[in-house]
């Protein structure tokens, strides 16, 4: 069995598709994830399964939550060895407090010019850096007031992605054994 993480992008924000994690490993553990786990109420899940292709998986944990809690969730699904390799490859590693470290995952690989435009952009007080499956952020006042945010990279690149700390993608790491 293989350990994923599924990154769910927009439950139990300002009330809205709300979702208790209880029921998200219920509905879940129908499918064929095995060992579902949740971390905090924003969507993060570790689980194991025999399946195959991150795709395949995405789309089975959007239709079981659209079929168990009637709505639609972007869904980013990849693997612990690949979150693992993400923290690790971190450009800002050591130069930055931790607490302003920011990864926006990439559900795909963004075109080369979209990527060579978006890197001549420049932010006050942020600084990032752009990888197949990963915008890097460091922002020194906080992600609350980055001008450089999850729906500026969608808009930019094109690509569906959704945005975690680094605090916690080492507790899904923690999660998946990976620490």
């Amino acid at each position: 069995m293989k350990k994923y993480v599924a990154l769910l992008r927009g439950i139990n924000v300002g009330g809205q598709k709300k979702i208790k994690m209880q029921d998200l490993r219920n509905a879940l553990s129908k499918g064929n994830l095995k060992e579902v786990q949740t971390y905090i109420q924003s969507g993060n899940i570790v689980f194991e399964t025999e399946s195959n292709g991150k795709e395949n998986l995405s789309e089975e944990i959007h239709s079981l939550i659209k079929k168990d809690f009637g709505f639609e969730v972007p869904v980013l699904v990849i693997s612990a060895d690949e979150i693992l390799e993400i923290i690790n490859q971190n450009p800002f590693a050591g130069d930055e407090d931790d607490n302003r470290l920011y990864f926006v995952l990439l559900k795909e690989k963004p075109q080369e010019d979209r990527v060579q435009a978006f890197n001549e952009m420049k932010f006050e007080n942020e600084d990032f850096h752009v990888t197949d499956e990963c915008v890097y952020l460091a922002c020194k006042k906080g992600y609350g007031n980055a001008k450089l945010n999850n729906n500026l990279v969608e808009s930019k690149l094109k690509v569906e992605a959704t945005t975690r700390n680094l605090r916690t993608l080492l507790k899904l790491m923690e999660l998946a054994n990976k620490t």
